[in-house]
């Protein structure tokens, strides 16, 4: 006679029940060393970005979200939530106060730490059920998906996978974007923390270890660069940084100048081609705000720009300010062709709101005069920023657009063979916010398998190779020319051909999972808000 086999270990938390009935006896009693414990989470998370970039440090801010709001009511939770988001997000974006002051720093930092405590709620719900580690990794996923989307067109900086551009879970991004990438960093933070809160056997213990280990052991074993299609064309692009007068809000005060600077590099560069000592591009990169006056409207900027574009021999892709008929702006790339001057144009699709237009004007104008330095709104583009320039198709994203899956995505998905990303960080100064866009940049390489090209005013501009890796990179606030024979890919990765496939289904897991977890949390709530007792 045969004994059945047993059954297959799963996720337990302390099963005791707390004095509020339905959930468990928290891991933390104490609220104030719970406080501390999503502190410090919160302060894990920003050393592992740029440019700490402690990367494997990600883990725990997941970990200890878990862990502080096991057993709590969904109003601890909320607090712990936000607490860590505060502690992780606040320090982290404390570049955008550099040169405007506290206030809309602390606003920013307030406004996105309270989509961590809608986190935090969420987390306390799905931990009642069973493999709950895999719900709220799910969770992290569906918290980043509405922060990067609402409200006003969303904000997606910080998001974890952002903090991966250099670690073992890196080569995720390749297979289901940026959201999968997160998801890896999540699952393998919340299923130490089921580790650390479980009080099954040991075994059951050592196996959440063990699958929490094997996740970056996964990664770090797939390959990370597309499959090629036998596509092995190449192109020679010049990326310029010309720099500008100053730092700070101020730096286009001297709009002149730093169209001067470009101009100026370009020249550079044309003689040395002339003399043998660089070859010849077939295409020009400058960054956006290279040309903050209008060419279209000033005759001496577009002379100067044909100056350099017939010097050089070859397009110059410009990053420039245009005055629309309405005299609103368009933050525009251009293609400045030697012969026929200018031709194909990207507008920028996601403007900025209160750094390159302001909501809410009328009322804004009134209360916070501090919105009138940005006198007049840029608006948003309506089509994919795929150019032809010197026989190369460009996919092209303009500063913080390359932190949005949706406008990276589309310019790979309408036949880009490189990514170029143009920038302007000098109102950031000296600051992380540039490593932090770099960092996004070498995830969008690995992303989409292709080069991806940061021409920045004053730095950093970079070229990445398409497994992520920087090739060249330039100095904060120094002139300088990259020439490099850029491969041209036209293969697409897994993540590629999915799309947002990969994060739908992840959001779709944890918001079922939190309809169980909301249904099950007001089953345990009797008539009259009493909590009926579970089972131990």
């Amino acid at each position: 006679m045969t004994s059945a086999a047993p059954a297959p270990p799963t996720v337990e938390s302390r099963p005791a029940v707390g004095p509020a009935g339905g959930r468990p006896v928290p891991v933390i009693r104490h609220r104030g060393v719970a406080t501390l414990v999503a502190t410090l989470g919160g302060l894990a998370l920003w050393l592992a970005f740029p440019s700490h970039d402690l990367s494997l440090l990600a883990i725990l801010g997941p970990a200890a979200l878990s862990i502080a709001v096991h057993g709590r009511g969904l109003r601890a939770a909320g607090w712990l939530g936000f607490v860590l988001g505060l502690a992780y997000l606040a320090p982290m974006l404390s570049w955008t106060g550099v040169y405007v002051g506290a206030w809309p720093w602390l606003l920013l930092a307030f406004w996105q730490a309270g989509y961590l405590a809608l986190l935090g709620v969420a987390l306390a719900l799905v931990q009642r059920l069973p493999l709950w580690p895999l719900w709220a990794a799910a969770l992290w996923v569906a918290d980043e998906a509405l922060r990067s989307r609402w409200f006003l067109g969303g904000f997606p900086w910080g998001r974890l996978a952002f903090s991966q551009a250099d670690s073992p879970f890196t080569a995720f991004v390749a297979y289901g974007g940026v959201p999968l990438l997160s998801f890896a960093v999540a699952l393998c933070g919340t299923l130490l923390a089921a580790m650390i809160i479980s009080e099954a056997r040991l075994r059951t213990r050592a196996a959440l270890l063990i699958a929490a280990v094997l996740i970056p052991i996964l990664g770090a074993g797939l390959p990370i660069s597309a499959r090629t299609d036998g596509n092995s064309a190449t192109a020679l692009i010049a990326v310029i940084q010309g720099d500008v007068p100053q730092p700070g809000l101020e730096f286009n005060a001297r709009r002149r100048a730093v169209l001067d600077n470009h101009v100026g590099q370009t020249l550079a560069l044309a003689e040395r081609v002339a003399e043998g000592t660089e070859p010849q591009p077939s295409l020009v990169i400058w960054p956006e705000n290279s040309s903050d006056i209008d060419p279209y409207r000033n005759e001496d900027a577009a002379l100067e720009i044909d100056r350099a574009a017939d010097a050089i021999g070859v397009p110059i892709l410009v990053g420039a300010v245009r005055v629309n008929d309405d005299d609103t702006l368009g933050n525009i790339g251009i293609v400045w062709d030697p012969v026929t001057g200018p031709g194909q144009t990207y507008v920028k699709r996601h403007p900025v709101p209160f750094g390159e237009y302001i909501p809410w004007r009328s009322l804004l104008e009134k209360v916070a005069p501090i919105v009138n330095q940005v006198p007049r709104d840029f608006v948003g583009g309506d089509e994919v920023g795929l150019l032809q320039a010197g026989g190369v198709r460009v996919g092209d994203v303009i500063c913080f657009e390359v932190a949005y899956d949706g406008l990276v995505g589309d310019v790979v998905d309408a036949g880009a063979e490189v990514i170029v990303v143009q920038t302007n960080n000098a109102t950031f100064g000296y600051t992380d916010e540039t490593y932090q866009q770099l960092a996004m940049g070498r995830i969008r390489a690995v992303e989409h398998g292709r080069t991806v090209l940061v021409a920045a005013t004053s730095g950093v501009s970079a070229i990445i190779r398409p497994d992520g890796t920087v090739a060249e990179q330039s100095e904060l606030f120094t002139p300088d020319i990259f020439v490099q024979d850029i491969e041209l890919r036209s293969d697409r990765t897994v993540a590629s051909r999915l799309g947002s496939a990969p994060e739908w289904t992840l959001v779709l897991l944890g918001l079922v999972a939190l309809s169980v977890g909301a249904v099950g949390a007001v089953g345990a709530v009797g008539p009259l808000g009493a909590v009926r007792r579970g089972r131990r």
